[in-house]
């Protein structure tokens, strides 16, 4: 039980509560359906308002394990360069709760008939929440810990390039930019600890290659770069079966491994599941895995009559 509560304590200190560096985003195994999240400047991408929900329950059996639920929409606007969007993010873990809305705005350029560029702006908020007084302490008096944090919001902006084509696709983007103070904390040896946000970088990219006329390879990657942390990619190989069913394994540098399925129910309504085990963890033996599951659907706008089927990305 001690070990534990030192992987709960653990816990706690990487999503901000210290002036430490660690990797606090949320993972996402559907990163390849939830990239709104990540790059705003995949805005207006589908022309379609597109409305992504996504849940992901991870390490299962483990107390304060984390619980994240992200929904995102964006459509283009009559203006075929302008896309818009709203991402939502709630996370949860262990006593800590980080709420966080932001609008997104995408330039779309074309720059052949088959490709194009958007670079993209988001701004919005950030809600962070920490019930710390909960929590079993080795050492009771611990300053960092005396105090709970209640609605405490900041603001934030990020910026995304995303570059397409029918069959691949490839961006950058930093969708935190600011690196705002959670708390300070004063010690009696006049010692201040500043719990605060670290700054992302993400890379994501990924092709879509015609094996048959009824089979097609879907390999994606999501790259985190984190100052003064460890690089850690996703790499994801898929199988598009019939242009309906997808079936592939995960890859996650230092931690996991997994496979998805997928099925697109019509043209306009897709519904995926995913299962990943840590297996670089000391948690692995306190828990049953991760499971995420995500639905996306395609509304009609303005005047068309249909969409564009198969949308790869």
């Amino acid at each position: 039980m001690k070990t534990l509560k030192k992987i709960a304590i653990g816990l706690v200190l990487t999503s901000g509560s210290l002036a430490i560096h660690a990797q606090q985003a949320p993972m996402y195994t559907h990163y390849m359906y939830n990239t709104l999240s990540v790059n705003p400047g995949y805005a207006g991408s589908r022309d379609a308002l597109t409305v992504t929900a996504l849940h992901r329950s991870q390490w299962v059996d483990f107390k304060g394990a984390p619980l994240t639920q992200t929904l995102t929409l964006h459509a283009p606007l009559k203006n075929e360069h302008i896309g818009i969007g709203l991402s939502v993010l709630n996370d949860k873990i262990g006593p800590n709760n980080n709420t966080s809305v932001m609008a997104d705005f995408a330039y779309i350029m074309r720059l052949t008939p088959k490709s194009k560029l958007a670079l993209g702006l988001s701004a919005g908020a950030n809600i962070w929440q920490a019930n710390l007084s909960t929590l079993e302490l080795d050492q009771q008096s611990d300053p960092v810990f005396q105090n709970n944090i209640q609605n405490h919001a900041t603001p934030n902006f990020g910026f995304g390039a995303y570059y397409s084509r029918e069959r691949f696709y490839a961006g950058v983007s930093a969708p935190n930019l600011l690196q705002n103070n959670y708390s300070v904390v004063t010690t009696d040896a006049g010692t201040t600890l500043k719990g605060k946000e670290q700054r992302h970088f993400f890379l994501i990219a990924g092709t879509l290659l015609k094996l048959s006329d009824n089979l097609d390879f879907k390999p994606t990657t999501l790259i985190k770069v984190t100052p003064a942390a460890p690089i850690q990619a996703d790499l994801t190989a898929s199988f598009v079966i019939m242009k309906k069913l997808l079936v592939g394994a995960m890859y996650r540098s230092g931690d996991a491994v997994g496979a998805l399925v997928g099925f697109d129910i019509t043209d306009q309504f897709h519904i995926g599941y995913s299962y990943d085990w840590s297996y670089g963890l000391q948690t692995s033996k306190y828990n049953k895995g991760s499971h995420e599951i995500v639905l996306r659907y395609d509304f009609l706008i303005f005047d068309k009559k249909q969409i564009h089927s198969p949308r790869n990305f």
